[in-house]
């Protein structure tokens, strides 16, 4: 009686132990696969609370999450030939759990070690600017590479991978910097050149408005004047007429031939515009005006040339009076009076006075 109660303690407590063994939990982001006596069972078991054959049933848990994996900094050579050291950081995540437990022994040290080479490899293939400036580029290349091999034989996926520093030389570095330093100079260099060049197109504007009407002009030195009076200096300013300069320029020949030439050959070699619409439209009025006047200037001219009368139809008035003409002197007044004349044939001398009589001596 005692024998039977003691095997059926036994019993009950192997049934027991049994029983415990039997409920498995998996988590929402595991998923479980059944070895039965060592093999695999096809298909996996999904999160929640599962059962499994006490005796000769074992259950593995995969985890399914992305996982961040930093990659140990790498050294390498670009193909331009400027060492560097490159770290970054893979993204991946297992897609096939019966893969990733059968296929690999422990696929998160895989994935890093073939992280390494393809980051190497991916150096020696791309140059430096295209790892400092092209990152997204790169980053997609080695992504491709480092997922090639382990999705399809290990079951795991690379999401993405992203290279976090790029470490150059000092001596490369120095070089950048000056680079950089000589690029942003010429940049200035050339927007200063820009400013000056449409500050001279407004210039030349203003002074084509200020030429139409002399006033303004002379508005304008005055107001000069004052600026530099205003100053504390020993400077002297004599302001000169400038009706006085355009009066000296209309007598003066071949000015307004010179000038419209000048305008002309400076119009052809003028540089392409770049200022605005309204320059351009004061510079073109400018041009007509300037042509006109000089056309208008060198009529004058033509007709100075003419006579004294023609000079009053350039608007100066002079009062020159009538000369009236010079009678013409006779062959015997021609000669020189109150010189002395040797006669050829009797070797006398003969000298005229003021009355046109004359004596001769011996």
């Amino acid at each position: 009686m005692e024998a039977g109660i003691a095997v059926a303690v036994i019993v009950v407590l192997i049934g027991l132990i049994l029983l415990g063994r039997m409920p498995k939990i998996v988590q929402q982001y595991e998923q479980g696969i059944i070895f039965r006596f060592g093999q695999v069972l096809p298909g996996t078991r999904g999160a929640g609370l599962t059962w499994i054959r006490p005796i000769g049933d074992k259950i593995v848990k995969v985890n399914r999450q992305i996982v961040a994996m930093g990659v140990p900094a790498q050294e390498g050579i670009t193909r331009d030939n400027v060492s560097v050291r490159v770290d970054a950081v893979v993204y991946f995540k297992v897609v096939d759990p019966i893969k990733a437990t059968i296929n690999v022994q422990d696929y998160m040290n895989a994935i890093s070690q073939r992280a390494q080479t393809s980051l190497r490899s991916i150096i020696g293939q791309s140059e430096m600017d295209e790892l400092l400036a092209e990152r997204d580029e790169v980053n997609r290349r080695l992504c491709t590479i480092i997922d090639a091999g382990t999705e399809g034989p290990w079951g795991v996926k690379v999401e993405s991978v992203e290279i976090k520093d790029v470490s150059l030389p000092e001596g490369m570095k120095r070089s950048m910097s000056r680079q950089a330093e000589a690029e942003r100079e010429r940049r200035a260099r050339i927007i200063t050149a820009d400013g000056e060049f449409q500050a001279s197109k407004r210039l030349a504007a203003a002074a084509n408005v200020m030429a139409r009407d002399p006033a303004a002009l002379q508005l304008r030195l005055l107001q000069t004047v004052v600026e530099v009076a205003a100053e504390r200096n020993s400077t002297l300013v004599m302001p000169l007429p400038v009706e006085l300069l355009r009066f000296f320029e209309r007598f003066t020949p071949g000015a307004s031939d010179s000038r419209a030439e000048a305008g002309e050959a400076e119009a052809s070699s003028e540089p392409p515009d770049i200022g605005d619409d309204d320059v351009k439209a004061l510079e073109s009025e400018a041009q007509s005006d300037a042509h006109s006047l000089a056309d208008s200037a060198g009529s004058a001219i033509e007709n100075a040339a003419t006579g004294p009368a023609a000079i009053s139809a350039v608007g100066d008035s002079l009062d020159i009076p009538e000369v009236p003409d010079i009678p013409e002197l006779s062959p015997e007044e021609k000669g020189d009076i109150g010189t002395v004349h040797h006669d050829k044939r009797g070797g006398s001398q003969r000298s005229t006075d003021g009355t046109g009589e004359g004596t001769e001596s011996d």
